[in-house]
């Protein structure tokens, strides 16, 4: 594991006396966060405008994950975390180290934020919070009981079942959502949140895509005005695309790429096929503003009212 200071802070700023946020991921450093978070501190009024990197390799060692929970609740100034892309793997190596757990947390097996209270070490799982903060920026509240469309997740990892969760308490539910995953085994485990959440079993559909070509066909027959999210990381911290080039979007779907850095295969796709289909193109900067944002709100006890946010990610912007 290594760590990374802030690209904005001297190493003095980031010395082990001064308080400092975490940010768990794989290439923290590229992240836009980097800038952003001082400027988020003076807004907010932080004590600390020291944000650290702990990256680590993709399905790290167990014991990696254990240290790295350890080190955050055994230093007294490192505050808390932000938890990206290993979100699913710091809760199955190192629930246990937990003081707290989110009924989120639980039920999705994921951790995306780390926190203290005193002594106590909490974890919570933000992420069906933060996805539909950011569904809602862009996608109109009564567009699935308008259009009949459907919603199609590429990935049943912690973003994934986030979205799935989300739209199963969503007032405007569309008429089906499709999940896919290269293994059964993820799409087992995502069927189990459901059951335990008491997801209508009609709404999601469960679909093993061991090729692109296969995920091709899924997406293609979802009908018009269908929301194709790519949730599976790839774009971002792996080069690539859960779909081939010749794959076909759905007339009039929203194509939401979770990801806003990185290779971004998957929305150079739908770029292509943008006038030919009419299609409307998200990118997950609104994703990355509201998951950071209620982490960092989560981490030093803040409660964030929307003009804040915006006041926030105009800021954001600023360095994008």
């Amino acid at each position: 594991m290594t760590t990374t200071p802030a690209a904005s802070e001297s190493p003095a700023d980031a010395s082990p006396a001064a308080d400092y946020m975490g940010f768990v991921g794989v290439t923290t450093a590229s992240s836009s966060i980097m800038k952003v978070f001082p400027l988020w501190a003076d807004i907010l009024g932080l004590p600390t405008r020291t944000l650290i990197g702990h990256d680590l390799p993709m399905d790290a060692d167990p014991a990696r994950y254990r240290a790295m929970v350890e080190q955050i609740r055994d230093d007294p100034h490192h505050r808390g975390a932000l938890v990206t892309t290993h979100k699913m793997n710091v809760y199955a190596a190192a629930s246990d180290l937990f003081d707290e757990l989110d009924p989120f947390a639980v039920s999705c097996s994921e951790i995306s934020s780390i926190s203290k209270r005193g002594s106590q070490l909490i974890g919570r799982a933000k992420d069906p919070i933060t996805v539909d903060l950011a569904l809602n920026d862009f996608l109109p509240v009564d567009h699935f009981a308008a259009t009949g469309a459907e919603v199609v997740i590429l990935g049943a990892g912690g973003s994934g079942t986030a979205l799935s969760w989300a739209l199963a308490e969503r007032a405007d539910a569309p008429a089906r959502v499709t999940v896919t995953a290269r293994t059964q085994d993820k799409l087992d485990h995502l069927r189990e949140v459901h059951r335990q959440h008491g997801t209508d079993e009609g709404l999601i559909r469960y679909v093993v895509t061991e090729t692109p070509e296969q995920a091709d066909a899924v997406v293609a027959a979802a009908p018009a005005g269908s929301v194709i999210a790519n949730a599976t990381g790839l774009g971002k911290d792996r080069p690539g695309s859960p779909l081939t080039d010749a794959v076909v979007f759905p007339e009039r779907a929203w194509a939401w790429e979770f990801n806003y850095r990185g290779s971004l295969e998957f929305l150079h796709q739908a770029v292509a096929q943008q006038d030919a289909r009419n299609l409307q193109i998200v990118d997950g900067w609104r994703y990355f503003i509201h998951g950071w944002s209620q982490v960092v709100a989560d981490v030093f006890e803040l409660t964030l009212t929307p003009s804040v946010v915006e006041e926030l990610a105009a800021a954001a912007e600023s360095v994008r």
